[in-house]
């Protein structure tokens, strides 16, 4: 690749610094660390580069040995969505699970909890909380990782979550701003709309944000959604109305605005990521975030280059540019020094709150079949696609713990229309556990759910999405979730009985 720009001079030093790319390995690659001695200013991490705590700490020391205040980020949201326990699960429930409990006392010692590991190993920027309200409950990549669908019940939360990452010396980045609970399409896919009309917008949607706002959030994600009655033209990330108008002005917000992953097609597909960055920046986001599917050097400079091209075409303003650059040297600085700071009284809890949250968080509704385990059962997973910003290589469920628990516990996986609900039916003598996730979005799921059921009154249900059907079975753990921890919380409920 030849680039049309070079050196490092203040223009493209402010434009490496809004840049939040991430990169491939368990080790910064030497582009990375160069790029950092020229102005980037942060790294954004994933799943790809996270091994061991050990390992994720000596990665960041690696980072800081080149650049002392680098923001280092990670979409840490705990539950469905983990990059710490990206291979095991995480041990944290996820923000559905603790509104379902409704105890910000309890959100704020999980969030500081997670803030706390975070830190201990090196990372200061958390693209978390979502406060999205779970309005639609059809939403295909919300669902579990809203607090729910009570926008009050958000609103308290989100800003509990806030303050008890940023006690753990983390910035929290309340995300996605306007609001993605009301959509029907995954913007990692296309560009959704919300047609809610602007009283709803500011009633519902927006609540959540200013409670975050109140409670001190460093930073807010823009969503890559259409909401006309906000803007009939620009997705929220690349609207001036929307970033500048509605949530500098409006709402009052001061910190840092990043976007969310310029690569999702909702953005690429439409205006390409170099002119979406540049959008960006000019409507008042201040870091470009990018690098979950582009990883390399030559995404860095591309995106550097178009910024400084299009300050010096007067497309952007550099003044826009250089407080962009300004915010996020800010945070940077805020990180520093509050790392620096003296440890709380909250930084002696106990790090088995993850556990006590998910037991909490169970709703188990007993029929009347329900009956002890006599013995090993099967466990039946009826598994759906599980959406991007969640990936498919995270392991859920209950079979691991109740083979654990209970020895010849066999276990299987169906997927999609013909799941096998007749054969699992007509089985031997083994009670069925059958692990089911969001079932309301899925009719092959209920179909072969009810099935079961009905042939077998017996059948144990784990519900680990959004509940939404009414309880069926024998007995009906819904757990909220399906981070690790929850799963360890239901086999506890089943060996119980």
């Amino acid at each position: 690749m030849t680039t049309i720009v070079s050196g490092t001079d203040t223009l493209t030093r402010d434009a490496l610094a809004v840049l939040q790319p991430g990169f491939t390995g368990t080790s910064a690659p030497s582009w990375l660390l160069r790029r950092l001695g020229e102005g980037l200013a942060s790294v954004g991490l994933f799943g790809r580069n996270i091994a061991s705590p050990a390992q994720l700490a000596s990665l960041t020391a690696q980072l800081r040995a080149e650049r002392g205040d680098v923001l280092v980020a990670i979409d840490e949201e705990g539950g469905d969505v983990t990059r710490l326990e990206v291979r095991t699960g995480s041990s944290f429930p996820g923000n559905h699970a603790l509104g379902a409990v409704d105890d910000v006392t309890l959100t704020e010692a999980v969030a500081h909890e997670l803030g706390r590991r975070l830190a201990a190993c090196g990372v200061n920027l958390n693209w978390a909380p979502s406060a999205d309200i779970n309005s639609n409950p059809d939403n295909p990549v919300i669902g579990v990782r809203s607090f729910g669908a009570d926008t009050a019940l958000v609103a308290r939360h989100t800003a509990a979550y806030v303050r008890g990452l940023q006690s753990a010396h983390v910035a929290a980045c309340t995300k996605h701003f306007p609001g993605h609970g009301d959509t029907a399409v995954d913007s990692h896919h296309a560009l959704p709309r919300i047609d809610a009309e602007l009283s709803v917008l500011q009633s519902r949607e927006l609540a959540p944000f200013r409670a975050a706002i109140e409670a001190g959030t460093r930073a807010v994600m823009s969503a890559h959604i259409l909401v006309p009655a906000l803007d009939p033209a620009h997705p929220a990330t690349l609207s001036r109305r929307v970033l500048t108008g509605l949530l500098r002005e409006e709402l009052g917000y001061d910190g840092l605005i990043v976007t969310d992953g310029m690569e999702m097609r909702a953005i690429s597909a439409t205006y390409g990521i170099e002119r979406g960055s540049v959008l960006a920046i000019a409507a008042g986001a201040d870091a470009i975030c990018v690098g979950g599917g582009l990883a390399d050097d030559a995404t860095v400079l591309r995106l550097r280059d178009a910024l400084v091209m299009a300050v010096r075409s007067g497309e952007l303003a550099e003044e826009r540019l250089a407080d962009a650059a300004a915010r996020v040297r800010d945070l940077a600085s805020w990180t520093a020094s509050a790392a620096a700071g003296p440890a709380s009284a909250a930084d002696e809890l106990d790090p088995g709150i993850g556990l006590v949250a998910a037991r909490r968080a169970l709703t188990v509704t007993r029929g009347p079949h329900c009956a002890p385990l006599t013995g090993a059962p099967y466990v039946a997973a009826l598994t759906p696609v599980a959406n991007i910003a969640v990936g498919d290589e995270t392991p859920w469920g209950v079979g691991a713990e109740l083979r654990r628990r209970l020895p010849g516990t066999e276990t299987g996986s169906f997927s999609g229309e013909g799941a096998g609900a007749e054969a699992l039916a007509a089985a031997g003598p083994s009670r069925v556990v059958a692990v089911v996730r969001d079932v309301h979005r899925h009719g092959w799921m209920a179909e072969a759910l009810d099935v079961l059921v009905t042939a077998r009154p017996d059948t144990v249900v784990v519900e680990m999405g959004v509940p939404q059907a009414p309880p069926r079975g024998a007995l009906h753990i819904a757990t909220h979730g399906a981070a690790r921890v929850c799963g360890l919380a239901a086999a506890e409920a089943i060996t119980a009985l």
